[in-house]
């Protein structure tokens, strides 16, 4: 294994290669990533629907979910919410603050376009009939409740989750073989889908998906039919009720855990 020091230095060398990437590996590797966690959180919903105790659902959500940043980081791709820990090379003076600043909104906007892009094959191919459309209901329903979250809740919640998102980059660093990657990524990951935190790029599906399937008119019945309130769920509180707080909250969490882990194991210091 490696230390903490020495991941930081390798994080840091990471930092300054994914700043001068070309704008069509952007692109690809950006879609590629929503992709991934798109089709992470479609599986453990997809094994969490049927669970009628919310606790158990919660679980096996973790236990699947985590499997798509695995993806992420053995494929190489670019998640908007891991590049907060740019932070670190701009910290020491390797990476311009302006670059960092242009590759996050490229790599957001593509991993949205990736992400929404699963939602709507899950929906207009009918895999959201899984249990006589029984997940559709259940899909909609996280969407309208994710629409609805408290503007500070929302930053706060996505505070916590990229806090752990960025300990589990950093952690995936420990060693060479994939299994170990994985593993140091699996618990990070598993604890901020069992608490409910809020992670941008997974919210690019989640809410998408909802919205999609209200376009279909029997899931639509059904939504109805099961007594949800879908009054929120529009394309305006996606953005400006889920994606701004969240998006800001994630922000402010990995570049919060970027500088701490570069405050205190930077070889500078």
């Amino acid at each position: 294994m490696f230390s903490v020091i020495e991941n930081i230095h390798k994080y840091s060398q990471s930092g300054r290669d994914k700043v001068s990437l070309s704008f069509d590996r952007i692109l690809l590797l950006s879609i590629l990533a929503g992709f991934f966690i798109a089709f992470a959180a479609a599986t453990s919903s997809t094994a969490a629907f049927g669970i009628q105790d919310a606790g158990l659902a919660r679980l096996v959500t973790g236990l699947i979910f985590p499997f798509g940043l695995g993806m992420v980081m053995l494929c190489g791709a670019e998640i908007f919410t891991g590049n907060c820990l740019i932070i670190i090379p701009v910290l020491e003076r390797t990476v311009k603050l302006k670059n960092m600043l242009c590759n996050w909104p490229k790599v957001y906007l593509f991993n949205l376009v990736g992400a929404m892009l699963i939602a709507a094959a899950c929906v207009f191919i009918g895999q959201l009939d899984s249990g006589d459309g029984a997940l559709a209901v259940y899909t909609i329903r996280i969407a309208a409740a994710k629409c609805t979250l408290p503007f500070a809740g929302a930053i706060v919640s996505g505070i916590l989750c990229n806090i752990l998102v960025c300990t589990a980059i950093i952690s995936s660093l420990s060693t060479t073989d994939n299994v170990g990657k994985i593993a140091g990524a699996y618990i990070p990951v598993a604890f901020f889908v069992i608490c409910g935190f809020e992670h941008s790029i997974a919210n690019m599906y989640y809410i998408p998906a909802g919205l999609f399937a209200m376009m279909r008119p029997d899931y639509a019945a059904l939504a109805l039919d099961a007594g949800l309130d879908v009054s929120g769920l529009t394309l305006g509180a996606f953005f400006l009720r889920n994606l701004l707080p969240v998006t800001l909250g994630n922000m402010i969490g990995g570049v919060g855990f970027g500088t701490l882990m570069w405050r205190s194991y930077s070889k500078s210091k």
